[in-house]
């Protein structure tokens, strides 16, 4: 893979842009707009069709593909190509360690961590998968399927995008595209149609996913407002915060990585550290630390059945609803976040890599989770309760209720939506600057113009989702935009192994 079979110099003017891959991902995603504003019956209608039939025919495959992700970029660490670098030899991190992962963890889980926090497991704790509802066995059920959903397997996801990009770019002097990755496949042909098709598809999975975190977002933080200051928690609403946001967020991207992104990220981090540390001293410590105990072994002991389990009865109940929504949400991430993790990650070797982007994320989430997920459930099992019946009414107000239970609610809750809001910014901010990148040939410093468009995009598809169908719109379109995308990281990982079965290690 000789730099001279590059279309065009990623670092000129001329290659940055790209009108086949632009123009078709913009078409389809303002078709998109159009369709839920003229005709919002109709676009529900057709989601939950091909919702439905994604489920019911490809659920399993859902939990093969992202389960053998878990265990390849596990091996490929621990074998003798972990030493390879992403970049050349002598190549240095770009980035300090702390940075790396802080803009890992912002970009990678941000608003879903929080909007999830502490309306899952309670969600889960009413309604588990399996046994009696609202008993201290469900408690500790209820905070297992949380680890399982946020722990090791979406960072694999992540991981395997993030690695396979990183080693086509900065080893082997590829564009930053997903379609590099083809390219012991695929050959030259990465250039033409078929490349321009991965990459379209890899846009399209970006916009809906993307869209669905930003729309769980901005129902948090209109449902903090109204919690606080009893501003109406309509659509008026929604589309207003949706519209402040994405102004702010395009803005973040025009900026650039190291002024936007990084500056963000790293404050966002303190603060999350800040409400995490909270809630452990105020909050009912033991019991934190001996669910975080418990929840921790039960998750290992259990990640084999949970990562494979499918019941053919209520699959399109509660796992359609949970898992299969999850691991979709997690590949349609998967282009944004691995490519954002890519860009960088220069510099570090493969063990390396994958050990910072699984591992170090995963104990972070299990920590903040164990934190918030415990405070919650201990207060339904021996506090004042009223967290259930918050979040039957309104699944967004759960953090907010569970805040009111301690000291200083007034300030924590006004931290926690902030918290939401630099979220949705660093997600937001990194992925319009990532789409940029998808369609601009792999340029890493894209036109202000084409990021600015794809910021609007983004805002709009998110305000789409909402006012049709709110949560349930925003899942739907995240496993739906999924699904094609699923099949390009299948053979993604056939590419890898044939591109580094070459390296002399």
């Amino acid at each position: 893979m000789p730099k001279e079979k590059l279309a065009c110099d990623p670092h000129k003017e001329a290659c940055n842009f790209n009108p086949a891959v632009f123009y078709s991902a913009l078409g389809l995603a303002i078709l998109f707009v159009i369709w839920g504003a003229v005709f919002p019956g109709s676009m529900r209608s057709v989601s939950n069709l091909a919702l439905r039939f994604i489920i019911d025919q490809f659920g399993w495959l859902y939990l093969f593909a992202v389960f053998g992700f878990l265990i390849f970029v596990i091996a490929i660490a621990l074998s003798k190509y972990g030493s390879i670098k992403l970049g050349k030899d002598d190549d240095v991190p770009e980035y300090s360690t702390f940075s790396w992962i802080a803009m890992l963890f912002t970009s990678g889980m941000a608003i879903g961590l929080v909007f999830w926090s502490i309306a899952e497991p309670i969600t889960h704790f009413t309604s588990p998968p399996f046994g009696s509802a609202e008993t201290p066995e469900a408690a500790t059920l209820a905070l297992r399927y949380v680890f399982f959903h946020w722990g090791l397997h979406p960072w694999a996801i992540y991981s395997l995008v993030g690695l396979s990009l990183g080693y086509f770019q900065h080893r082997k002097g590829l564009p930053i595209l997903i379609s590099s990755v083809f390219y012991p496949i695929l050959g030259d042909r990465i250039y033409g149609p078929m490349g321009h098709v991965i990459d379209v598809l890899a846009v399209f999975a970006t916009i809906f996913g993307l869209s669905t975190s930003l729309g769980l977002g901005t129902l948090q933080i209109s449902s903090g407002l109204n919690f606080l200051y009893n501003i109406p928690d309509s659509d008026f609403v929604h589309l207003l915060i949706v519209g402040v946001m994405t102004i702010i967020f395009t803005g973040a991207a025009v900026l650039g990585i190291e002024k936007g992104i990084q500056f963000i990220a790293e404050r966002i981090f303190y603060l999350a550290l800040i409400l995490m540390g909270f809630l452990l001293v105020f909050g009912p410590t033991t019991f934190i630390f001996d669910m975080l105990t418990n929840t921790t072994g039960s998750y290992l002991q259990n990640i084999l059945s949970m990562s494979l389990w499918t019941d053919p009865v209520i699959k399109s109940g509660w796992l359609g609803s949970w898992t299969l929504f999850y691991w979709a949400w997690w590949i349609s991430w998967g282009p944004f976040v691995g490519q954002f993790i890519a860009r960088i990650s220069r510099g570090r070797t493969i063990r390396e890599f994958v050990i910072g982007v699984l591992i170090v994320p995963t104990a972070f989430s299990f920590l903040w989770l164990g934190i918030f997920g415990s405070t919650a459930l201990e207060i339904e099992l021996f506090g004042n309760g009223g967290i259930v019946e918050a979040v039957s009414q309104n699944v967004a107000s759960a953090l907010f209720v569970t805040l009111a239970n301690y000291p200083l609610s007034s300030i924590t809750s006004i931290i926690a939506i902030v918290l939401v809001a630099g979220f949705f910014v660093t997600s937001a901010d990194a992925g319009t600057y990532v789409v940029a990148m998808l369609t601009s040939n792999g340029s890493l410093e894209p036109k202000d113009s084409v990021k600015a468009i794809w910021g609007i995009i983004l805002g709009s598809v998110a305000s789409v989702l909402l006012v049709t169908g709110g949560l349930v719109a925003l899942q739907t379109a995240a496993i739906v935009a999924a699904f094609p995308f699923m099949f390009v990281m299948i053979a993604m990982v056939y590419s890898i192994i044939k591109a580094i079965s070459s390296e002399k290690v």
